[in-house]
């Protein structure tokens, strides 16, 4: 049945929806007051969408609390579409957990997000001491501020990397967050040059990154893998073992996924 409705009208109805979507998926279950107060949305429009998922399968009630709540069929819908990244997940998992067992701290795997400035994280192996610099699977952190983000990056076309510089929005998010494009984009060169990428402080304070793109066939990032230490536990004495650590452990990936490295 052909929708005549303006397009922007269609437009608006999809933004409530992935509004009400996400108000559920960052607070697990809530109310429907809550719900469509962070959407920004009536409460009669919130309800209207909402018996919509529920019918849908997508959002369920409770009888008691009449709090509403994601169900696992989204979780389905999510997985299938991380299908495309399984031998990335599959193969880095392997050079994830010997980082873990060498160095003890956070280790993360990111992903470029397709439309905005922003690093996801899709895999991670927790540190194994008490304080930890942990980070929640599916967050979206700036490029701009993080050692993934700049490793990835830095390893996209020219092209690319100059129309994410001039959308980027360089938000402030610690002491050291970098605000300056020009000085992003001779970091970016740097990184290329190293092989990899470092934070201190950029992302959140008290936080030292290094990270190391993956590369797939043709030498594009598609991933990237990242060490997390707190930066009073940083020994600046075993950054070039960090360093070749990481780097080894991303070779090795990249080389599974099919990267063949130039001959010197």
């Amino acid at each position: 049945m052909k929708d005549n409705r303006p397009k922007t009208e269609n437009v608006a109805a999809v933004l409530k929806v992935f509004a009400v979507l996400e108000t559920l998926a960052e607070s697990r279950s809530a109310a429907l007051a809550e719900i469509a107060h962070c959407a920004m949305t009536s409460k009669s429009t919130t309800h209207r969408l909402l018996h919509t998922m529920m019918e849908l399968g997508y959002v369920a009630q409770d009888e008691d609390s009449e709090r509403y709540e994601l169900t696992p069929r989204l979780f389905s819908l999510a997985a299938q579409t991380m299908k495309s990244q399984a031998d990335i997940l599959r193969v880095a998992d392997k050079a994830m957990g010997r980082l873990s067992r060498a160095t003890g701290e956070s280790i993360n795997l990111g992903i470029l997000d397709g439309r905005e400035q922003r690093v996801v994280y899709i895999h991670q192996y927790d540190s194994t001491y008490s304080l930890s610099m942990n980070s929640t699977l599916g967050k979206r952190n700036p490029l701009h501020s993080t050692s993934l983000g700049k490793a990835l990056l830095a390893f996209r076309d020219d092209e690319e990397i100059a129309e994410r510089l001039a959308e980027m929005q360089m938000e402030v998010t610690a002491p050291n967050t970098i605000t300056d494009k020009a000085v992003l984009r001779e970091e970016l060169l740097a990184v290329r040059a190293g092989g990899y990428a470092e934070e201190i402080e950029e992302s959140e304070a008290g936080v030292r990154c290094i990270a190391a793109p993956v590369l797939n066939h043709v030498g594009k990032s598609i991933a990237a893998i990242s060490i997390a230490f707190p930066l009073f536990r940083f020994d600046e004495a075993r950054k070039d073992d960090y360093v070749a650590l990481l780097k080894t452990a991303t070779h090795d990936v990249s080389q599974a996924l099919g990267y063949v490295a130039e001959s010197a």
